[in-house]
């Protein structure tokens, strides 16, 4: 059988994303959101940050931006515009030259009288090259260089406003002259139709069946070719905007001398006009600084206020900042053609990330319409300060916790695969065809800790746990708001996950103290606000325990400073520095009625105010707490695990 002989061509991917690209890491993404959120950013600024810094090895939008910048800021600093007229004045050189040298070898008043006339031409070179225009040239060589001035502004001025022009013209034959002026007088008659709201489908079908050679980007419709014209023909006006106004006038005066005819010009200033009518919005005004030693022709320069505007499009989709933005808005092909295909990739995977966040329903709109996170992020969040408070927990003493399975739990009857923390005793037959299984698929390790199957078991004891949060200007100030909203993300996670049947109320107290949902404490934003109110947060605890009167009562208490605002009878606080007797009598008096509900307690304190610990540790004493003195770092493992040592 004959050997087919087969061929293969590698290339970038370019349908869509990369399926080999690795997947996007929502959990990373969701932890730098969420510490954004807990400084106090919203939702939508949080993504927008992340937006903008990047990850994950890739470029954010900021970087992109930058880099967008230097590449603007490089070609105007490289280039100039005045190519054209510079390599004009030198033909205009070599001409004058030759003529002159051919009339200084002939004796002869004819030649005297020529040199007189070549003399007396204006110092501008346009005004010169029109004077010209008549001149019996006696050296063939001048002559070659002047007509070389009229084609090279021909092709220079049809360069600009077609794509390609300037090479295909080279070494133009009158009749190709000729084919040009007759596609821009069809061209000119289909615009005018368009611009009067004439049906002109059949007439572009004709058009592009006569001229379809000059349009390589081959446009399907009147209103495309129109786009098209319209974006080169703005890029030119800006060209021209940005000379001097010496430069301009000059360019204009040659103009009228391309081809050695004045009608190319008239022609292609009825087309701007039309354009310029039909395309109003096209940016026909601005203007570019170019600073550079490299001489552009006029149709490179064209192009380069094109580049200009592409760049300045592709700053503002990166900046994001204008109503209604979305990383899709971005034009990755412009993007890739200026920046490399690299920062195409990268802006893809930053779109792919916003794309799936918000598939994945990470974020939610609240009642007034603002974007926050849904309670999916908010157990995300959770099992990331979890897991960072388990590693702390382990890292401090050497050993994982553990819950001591007996009297407090019975069989249920089922399994369930082996989490973290959990203690109960193994389903063994259930584990071991789970390794079989996995033996089987291929696995060669004997047994894995995702074979492990646990016997499930009902707890029979609950805890109404009060977890109370300082949320005084203080926290803020000294780099505690974080740390204290991650515990309690921590801890609510631990809760809802492996002891549902407790119920975790979280209570904040600055002036006053109030409940506050898990999604509102996460979003809470630092204020300046004088008073660590205690006693109402001990209030409010004391109400949450006596809901539950079944359950363990536990009170957890996270602050940095002693009391300094009570609550009066007609609910307004009373603020007082040093605290006042009174304050601190109302707070010792709801201590001592929570300690009459058997409650455990235990205080985490911040910082090293003498005062502070003074007061902790009388407090302590009078209800049987305990004292915990944390460091930012490690609060939400002292918590975590003080909550562990209580249930069990």
């Amino acid at each position: 059988m004959a050997r087919r002989d087969r061929r293969y061509a590698y290339g970038p991917y370019t349908d869509g994303p990369d399926p080999l690209a690795p997947p996007v890491d929502l959990r990373a993404a969701m932890d730098e959101i969420g510490r954004d959120v807990m400084e106090g950013s919203s939702p939508r600024s949080a993504l927008q940050e992340l937006l903008r810094r990047g990850m994950q090895n890739r470029r954010g939008l900021d970087e992109l931006t930058r880099e967008v910048w230097q590449r603007r800021s490089r070609l105007q600093r490289e280039n100039r515009l005045d190519g054209t007229l510079q390599e004009v004045r030198e033909l205009l050189a070599q001409a004058l030259d030759a003529e002159r040298d051919s009339l200084g070898r002939q004796d002869t008043d004819d030649a005297r009288f020529r040199e007189m006339q070549l003399d007396a031409l204006p110092s501008d070179t346009g005004g010169a090259v029109r004077e010209l225009n008549s001149y019996d040239w006696q050296s063939p060589d001048a002559r070659e260089a002047y007509e070389q001035i009229r084609d090279l502004l021909g092709r220079e001025m049809l360069d600009q406003r077609f794509e390609g022009m300037k090479q295909a013209m080279e070494n133009a034959t009158p009749e190709d002259v000729e084919r040009i002026r007759e596609m821009l007088d069809d061209l000119n008659s289909l615009l005018a139709n368009h611009a009067a709201g004439q049906d002109t489908a059949e007439q572009f079908q004709q058009f592009m069946a006569q001229h379809g050679e000059f349009f390589p980007e081959n446009p399907t419709s009147t209103e495309e070719l129109v786009d098209l014209l319209a974006q080169r023909a703005a890029a030119a006006q800006r060209m021209l905007n940005s000379m001097t106004p010496e430069q301009r006038a000059e360019l204009m005066e040659l103009s009228q001398q391309a081809f050695g005819d004045p009608r190319l010009a008239q022609s292609l200033a009825q087309l701007d006009a039309q354009l310029q009518g039909l395309r109003p919005g096209e940016d026909w005004d601005g203007q570019g600084r170019f600073r550079g030693d490299n001489p552009m022709g006029m149709g490179e320069a064209t192009r380069a206020m094109e580049q200009l505007g592409q760049l300045d499009a592709l700053a503002e989709q990166l900046s994001q900042s204008y109503p209604g933005a979305r990383m899709e808005d971005i034009d990755l092909d412009a993007l890739g053609q200026h920046l490399g295909d690299e920062a195409r990739v990268d802006a893809r995977a930053l779109a792919e990330l916003e794309r799936e966040l918000q598939r994945q329903g990470l974020f939610e709109r609240a009642p007034d319409g603002s974007l926050q996170l849904s309670p999916k992020a908010l157990r995300r969040l959770g099992e990331s300060a979890l897991r960072d408070v388990v590693d702390k927990i382990g890292a401090r003493r050497g050993e994982r916790e553990t819950h001591r399975s007996g009297a407090s739990a019975e069989a249920t009857g089922a399994t369930r695969p082996w989490a973290f923390g959990d203690t109960e005793a193994w389903n063994v037959p259930k584990t071991l065809l789970n390794a079989q299984l996995r033996q089987a698929a291929g696995d060669p390790r004997k047994l894995d800790v995702t074979d492990v199957e646990i016997v499930e078991t009902e707890q029979r004891s609950r805890a109404a746990v009060a977890l109370c949060v300082d949320t005084s200007w203080s926290m803020v100030q000294d780099g505690r708001w974080v740390p204290m909203k991650r515990t309690a993300l921590a801890l609510h996670q631990l809760i809802s996950t492996r002891f549902r049947g407790d119920d975790l109320k979280l209570i904040t107290f600055g002036r006053h103290a109030r409940s506050v949902e898990l999604g509102e404490l996460v979003g809470l934003e630092g204020a300046w606000e004088q008073g660590t109110n205690l006693h109402h947060a001990l209030l409010l605890a004391g109400q949450h325990l006596r809901r539950n009167p079944d359950a363990q009562p536990v009170v957890l208490v996270v602050t940095d400073g002693e009391p300094t605002a009570h609550l009066e009878p007609d609910g307004n606080a009373v603020f007082d520095y040093p605290p006042s007797r009174e304050t601190l009598r109302a707070t010792v008096a709801e201590l001592d009625r929570i300690t009459g509900l058997r409650a455990s307690f235990t205080f985490f304190m911040l910082g090293d105010d003498p005062r502070l610990a003074a007061f902790i540790d009388d407090v302590a004493r009078r209800c049987g707490g305990r004292v915990v003195a944390p460091t930012l770092d490690g609060l939400g493992a002292e918590v975590v695990a003080d909550y562990l040592r209580t249930r069990r």
